[in-house]
């Protein structure tokens, strides 16, 4: 049996360069998909606000166009809440969920004021104010120089347009804490161990609703522990695929 293939969600306001280490570290044993979502990186801009379901839709679809099967599927942040709503669309095509720093809950009213707010902003003023401000949330204060230039080249070079139209998406996504646990697949949680934006408790909280989870906190990385420790979110990942690829 070849290898599962591996695709991957970007989160927000990035694009599929956040996989770069990933890239690197597994398309040489088997197939490797990160796209950019729709409104993000070179795909075509978003139209107006974006229903969340869509970006499943759209991922769908590009199983669909690259005769995928079947897959690992993995997100972070906003991409493993896509992931999430992967599974609730078409769970017989995923064989194994990788959810990386991120939540099952739906928005709270606050949260729903905030996005919309933060939408607004970035319509008004653009992603450099709004990058400058969270870039040592997104990884820690004492990164790697050239991460934290990736991480900040990223977000300013996401379309304000597409940046506000997912946060409107977002904030009217469902609930799939129930889902969780109705998954039939070994799923892996992975977690940056300083991440101010999905804490370890949250984490924590997906491992044990999960049926049959592993749970790996990645120290001295926050919000995207694939880039700022790579080699420790790869080992984690390739122990994942490792056990998918036995699987019957």
């Amino acid at each position: 049996m070849p290898p599962i293939p591996l695709v991957l969600v970007h989160g927000h306001p990035f694009d599929h360069t956040m996989w770069r280490p990933q890239l690197t570290a597994f398309s040489a044993t088997r197939r490797v998909l990160a796209p950019d979502l729709r409104g993000y990186g070179a795909s075509p801009p978003s139209p107006g606000i974006t229903a969340f379901e869509q970006f499943a839709q759209d991922i769908e679809a590009l199983l669909d166009a690259s005769d995928v099967e079947t897959c690992v599927l993995g997100g972070l942040s906003m991409g493993g809440q896509i992931v999430m709503d992967c599974y609730r669309r078409f769970p017989d095509r995923v064989r194994g969920l990788v959810l990386a720093d991120t939540f099952p809950a739906a928005e709270t009213p606050e949260g729903v004021r905030a996005r919309h707010a933060m939408a607004d902003r970035l319509l008004r003023e653009g992603m450099r104010g709004y990058a400058d401000e969270v870039l040592e949330k997104m990884v820690t204060p004492y990164a790697d120089a050239e991460v934290k230039a990736h991480v900040h080249r990223m977000m300013t070079a996401t379309a304000p347009q597409a940046a506000a139209a997912a946060l409107r998406a977002r904030a009217a996504r469902p609930d799939y804490r129930d889902l969780l646990t109705r998954v039939t697949v070994p799923a892996l949680v992975v977690v940056g161990a300083d991440d101010e934006y999905t804490p370890v408790s949250d984490a924590e909280a997906m491992h044990a609703a999960l049926p049959d989870s592993t749970l790996r906190v990645i120290a001295g990385a926050a919000h995207l522990p694939n880039l700022e420790r790579p080699a420790e979110f790869d080992e984690a990942l390739g122990k994942f695929l490792a056990r998918m690829d036995a699987c019957p």
